[in-house]
């Protein structure tokens, strides 16, 4: 079995800041909240309306995972940068994504709405547990009266490729 290879810094760091400042893409998903990621680890945006497992990006063939339910049609695919070339995967997406420039001191923690909890699942299991927010849940935060999903993209990352191999 091949060992992982951990990533050398927390999730956490990935909010890098500026003055104070977090740069954060909110991305649209469904039956859960938005998700806010990074804005430095989106390496690239492209339009795509067909729901697919692997995305061929710059030759190297990407684990896609979906914020959406398999009866709607993305529009969208992001490429998110990984710990390794080969930790880099794609989200597909419906909606337009936004941008959002926010002073730490307003990200405040908070619960997850009570309507996205399953308790019964604490991980990953497969494409088919993707809707279930516990899985790949890092933490939930509120910005300006709105609630977001910081996912756990590294537990992501380490999921799909394992799945790969």
């Amino acid at each position: 079995m091949k060992q992982i290879l951990k990533h050398s810094f927390e999730a956490v760091s990935l909010l890098t800041t500026n003055n104070g400042m977090l740069d954060v893409t909110i991305v649209p998903a469904s039956n859960q909240p938005d998700w806010i990621i990074p804005s430095s680890l989106i390496l690239s945006v492209e339009d795509y309306q067909e729901r697919i497992s692997t995305y061929q990006w710059q030759e190297q063939n990407l684990a896609v995972f979906h914020l959406l339910p398999q009866d709607r049609t993305p529009e969208k695919i992001i490429i998110l940068e990984g710990n390794t070339t080969e930790h880099r995967f794609a989200l597909q997406t419906a909606g337009e994504l936004r941008q959002l420039q926010a002073r730490i001191s307003d990200v405040k923690d908070t619960e997850l709405p009570e309507q996205f909890v399953d308790t019964g699942v604490d991980k990953i299991e497969g494409q088919s547990d993707e809707n279930v927010v516990l899985s790949y849940l890092y933490q939930t935060v509120m910005i300006d009266d709105n609630v977001y999903l910081v996912p756990d993209l590294d537990k992501i990352a380490h999921h799909l490729v394992n799945l790969d191999n």
